[in-house]
């Protein structure tokens, strides 16, 4: 079965949803999105507090790393969404968009035309910000942005505490100074989560030239004299193979581990490799699924003396308070990201922008994988991690199978400047822990105790208990050197008709989260191939 289209998109997370939503907003263009997951219907998807049931589990790849050498050999976690909306439906839902001088080295490493003067455009017109506007804010933007109305006390408590230590409050994260500490605006809007699905796609669903596919497997890419013509696809549990062509361009938005697995599924990519899962080179680029880069969160635990947290809801009574609550007047817990609070501050006070980033969870053992309190009791989780890690990994087939999953291997700690870095944000976790305003909540330290005091002893907690903070990006880079993938204009080289626009295209890791930097390079994406940009 062969369908026709002008743009065939594959991926329906963040960037895929911006694209599918610009593209057909001329209604002689047909465009067709596929995506392997279902479509956003699960109720946590839409409630704030949700992401703390969704990092692990149905609505994810179910992927572990291979084997960190680096970090005791542990094959860590490594969820990666798998339903329309991507990361943005499953997210903490944290709004923040790096530091300018990110985007301004990404024209050093060859992508010109993405300073931060040039991408702040896209920013503004994703933007919906519900409190913040002026030059560095949009507010009419599909993408809804709000500060939360009511943190939880213990959130409120960590920003003070942060004060005391020393890193000065910050209203404002993505404004004209990064560094501080303060509560994070969110994508939410109307106290639900506003997903690239929620904010782009939903609302343009009804339009006749937009095809929306789920539960689709793309199997490979079809190139024909050297130019992208459509991808095979399975829908659902029939093998029976089907064709979307494309009479304009294939477009790529699968992320930084779907797209270099389909990119050599279909022939392009590193020759030896692809020739080594016997699948015939249509076009060697060295650099696909290379580049990996990942920030590497290690968290520190406490359990409190009380049950200031929102660990107590926890308890079924509790619990079914707090749905009421939401039910009923839209309040309380359920409209909390988990993720409330935050800082960007210094390991190095040399360093001309922060090299750190933290985020305060007001519970533990909120996300799978990460250590928790005594039964019984509740805590307070503060994870850190290094922005701007030097090391690198890869991406890489296990088999010519579709079906299987690729090896994904960050390659975690494995310059020693990651692990000094990432080690000075465990210390300043802990002294933040002890300064007045938490101390007095808390009862112990559970994660790292006592015993971890020594600088051999806190590489030793990093090596162990660090792990992906799930912006992984960069495996199929802008660029014009011997290992780049795309052109500045999202074009891969060597192939005609075919872009790449998600995370993976990054030159290098922006210095935050990068969420609403993927749903930006989906709207300049959108500019470049209508010939607006």
């Amino acid at each position: 079965m062969e369908q026709g289209f002008d743009y065939v998109i594959v991926g329906g997370g963040s960037a895929g949803c911006v694209l599918a939503a610009r593209l057909s907003e001329n209604p002689d263009v047909r465009v067709c999105l596929i995506e392997a997951g279902g479509k956003d219907t699960n109720p946590l998807i839409h409630v704030p507090v949700g992401f703390a049931k969704m990092t692990t589990g149905p609505l994810t790849w179910g992927l572990t790393t291979a084997p960190q050498k680096h970090a005791n050999n542990r094959e860590i976690l490594y969820a990666q969404a798998r339903v329309l909306g991507g990361g943005s439906s499953i997210n903490a839902e944290v709004f923040t968009r790096g530091h300018p001088s990110d985007y301004d080295r990404w024209v050093e490493e060859g992508a010109e035309g993405w300073s931060f003067n040039e991408v702040l455009p896209y920013f503004l017109r994703s933007e919906g910000n519900n409190t913040l506007a002026g030059e560095m804010h949009g507010t009419e933007g599909p993408l809804g942005v709000s500060s939360q109305t009511a943190p939880n006390t213990l959130t409120r408590a960590f920003v003070q505490a942060c004060q005391e230590y020393g890193i000065p409050f910050n209203p404002d994260f993505n404004g004209a100074v990064q560094e501080g500490a303060g509560p994070y605006q969110t994508t939410t809007r109307n106290k639900r989560r506003c997903s690239a699905a929620v904010g782009y796609l939903h609302p343009v669903l009804g339009r006749k030239n937009l095809t929306l596919l789920t539960g689709a497997t793309v199997l490979r890419l079809v190139i024909r004299g050297g130019r992208a013509t459509g991808v095979e696809y399975m829908l659902g549990k029939d093998r029976h193979i089907r064709t979307a062509t494309a009479s304009h361009e294939v477009l790529v938005t699968s992320g930084a581990v779907g797209s270099p697995k389909l990119m050599m599924l279909s022939g392009i990519g590193p020759a030896d490799h692809i020739r080594a899962h016997g699948i015939e080179v249509v076009q060697d680029l060295p650099g696909v699924g290379q580049n990996l880069q990942d920030h590497f969160g290690i968290d520190i635990v406490a359990e409190l003396k009380g049950h200031e947290s929102l660990d107590k809801y926890n308890k079924l009574h509790w619990m079914l308070w707090a749905g009421m609550e939401y039910a009923l007047f839209r309040e309380g817990p359920v409209t909390s990201n988990v993720v409330e609070g935050g800082a960007f501050w210094y390991a190095d006070r040399d360093q001309m922008r922060p090299d750190l980033q933290f985020h305060f969870l007001a519970g533990a053992g909120a996300e799978a994988g990460v250590p928790s309190v005594r039964k019984g009791s509740s805590g307070i989780t503060l994870n850190s991690y290094t922005l701007r890690p030097k090391s690198r990994g890869t991406i890489t087939l296990r088999s010519a199978d579709p079906r299987d999953r690729p090896v994904v291997d960050p390659n975690f700690l494995a310059e020693p400047d990651d692990l000094r870095v990432s080690v000075e944000g465990v210390r300043i976790s802990r002294e933040i822990f002890s300064q007045g305003p938490l101390a007095k909540y808390i009862r112990e330290l559970r994660f790292p105790d006592a015993s971890v005091r020594s600088q051999a002893d806190l590489e030793a907690y990093a090596r162990q208990y660090g792990r992906t903070s799930y912006h992984p990006t960069c495996t199929c880079k802008i660029g014009r050197d011997e290992m780049a993938v795309v052109d500045p204009q999202l074009r891969v080289h060597g192939i005609d008709g075919l872009r790449i626009c998600d995370s993976s295209v990054m030159p290098s890791l922006v210095g935050s989260n990068t969420n609403a930097a993927t749903i930006m390079i989906g709207e300049k994406a959108s500019d470049m191939i209508r010939g607006n940009a």
